[in-house]
């Protein structure tokens, strides 16, 4: 039996996995053809784990897991930070993505305000920072609509964007 799905307005709740909620990050997916877009949400927790800097949340609307999202925080651990964080320092927005199901009902256009807000309140952090896999139906679209704009840097074959803060 499926869980109906959260009206587009539900208050949003960014909540951290625990042994009791983990399993609902594996169950969210995006579409078949936007799988070269984002890694799988077990795949991002595998690698939280071997960094510190992770930060990491199911998103809930309503209750409902509707999304997952990975941020690089090196706020906490300026020491070890790479080289550019301590000449530019940055929140990158690691991964993000919404369920199949819940796409197209504004829950990942509601979370990206949080989340900038969320980078503005880090210490010391003066801009926010993501990358794109170039292809169609590519993020960027959504991504601008947010004020983020190519830098004209690829990294591991994917385009940066920025969004001074």
């Amino acid at each position: 039996m499926t869980s109906p799905l959260p009206p587009p307005d539900a208050p949003l709740e960014f909540v951290e996995l625990t042994a009791a909620n983990y399993r609902d990050a594996f169950r969210l997916k995006v579409r078949a053809d936007q799988e070269r877009f984002v890694a799988t949400n077990a795949v991002s927790i595998a690698q939280a784990h071997f960094h510190p800097e992770a930060w990491y949340r199911l998103i809930h609307a309503g209750g409902t897991p509707v999304g997952f999202v990975m941020l690089e925080d090196w706020t906490a651990f300026p020491d070890r930070a790479p080289d550019d964080w301590k000449a530019d320092p940055y929140l990158y927005l690691w991964r993000f993505m919404i369920d199949q199901r819940y796409q197209k009902q504004g829950f990942g256009a509601r979370a990206m305000p949080w989340l900038i807000d969320h980078a503005r309140r880090r210490p010391g952090v003066k801009c926010m920072l993501l990358s794109f896999v170039e292809a169609e139906g590519s993020a960027e679209p959504f991504y601008r609509q947010f004020g983020f704009e190519r830098t004209g840097e690829i990294v591991e074959g994917e385009h940066m964007m920025r969004l001074a803060l």
